[in-house]
């Protein structure tokens, strides 16, 4: 019997939409270079707080948002690639749980080496950490900050078609729970622990306060 029921949280909804949209802005205002850098360093601390957040929430969040709850080793992925146990896990399933820590990896990777990073055209709108090393290494670690994106959108183009290979073969929606928080289950699911929104409402104050930090020693 098929039924909806709630497996992510509000917060979890938050980071991944929120997320969505300060890395388009990351992206354009990139790419715009120029003035448009200023506003790329404000969206990549944005970022950086909103990781931070994840990785707490990541902990002592709701159940389906936990890393402990879909994070699984080689021996689940294969079994799950074999069709065993597909469609009785709430929330990420074990080759969704592989791709959200590659995700996070590598955009906590860009952001963090985005903080060091230099405007190698004026040196107008460094990253703000970037005063701390050498104008050497800050331009180092600059080419690593921009050849790094293309391995994220590589990523994200894997996503998106992860996303749309599930809705064309497996007739499986991935999108819609992630805006309404319910999904469809075929099997009967233990209930789900979910956390208060006021617990994630501190966790990102906190996230964003050590970020706020950080980019002010």
């Amino acid at each position: 019997m098929v039924r909806m029921i709630k497996v992510w949280d509000a917060p979890t909804r938050f980071f991944h939409w929120t997320l969505v949209v300060l890395f388009a802005g990351m992206w354009f205002s990139g790419e715009q270079g120029g003035d448009w850098l200023h506003y790329h360093v404000l969206c990549g601390e944005a970022v950086a707080a909103l990781l931070l957040f994840r990785l707490i929430w990541g902990v002592i969040g709701s159940e389906t948002a936990r890393f402990s709850q879909f994070v699984k080793g080689p021996a689940a992925i294969l079994r799950y690639l074999k069709g065993e146990g597909a469609g009785t896990q709430p929330g990420h399933n074990p080759l969704g749980g592989l791709m959200v820590v590659a995700l996070l990896g590598v955009l906590s990777l860009q952001v963090a080496s985005g903080l060091f990073a230099s405007d190698v055209d004026s040196y107008t709108f460094d990253g703000p950490l970037a005063r701390l090393i050498s104008s050497s290494l800050s331009e180092s670690i600059t080419g690593f900050h921009k050849a790094l994106f293309n391995i994220i959108l590589l990523l994200v183009a894997l996503h998106v078609a992860a996303i749309v290979a599930y809705r064309v073969i497996r007739k499986q929606n991935l999108v819609k729970p992630m805006l309404t928080g319910y999904q469809e289950v075929s099997t009967e699911v233990p209930p789900l622990r979910f956390r208060s929104g006021l617990l994630a409402v501190l966790a990102l104050l906190a996230a964003s306060g050590g970020i706020f930090l950080l980019t002010r020693l």
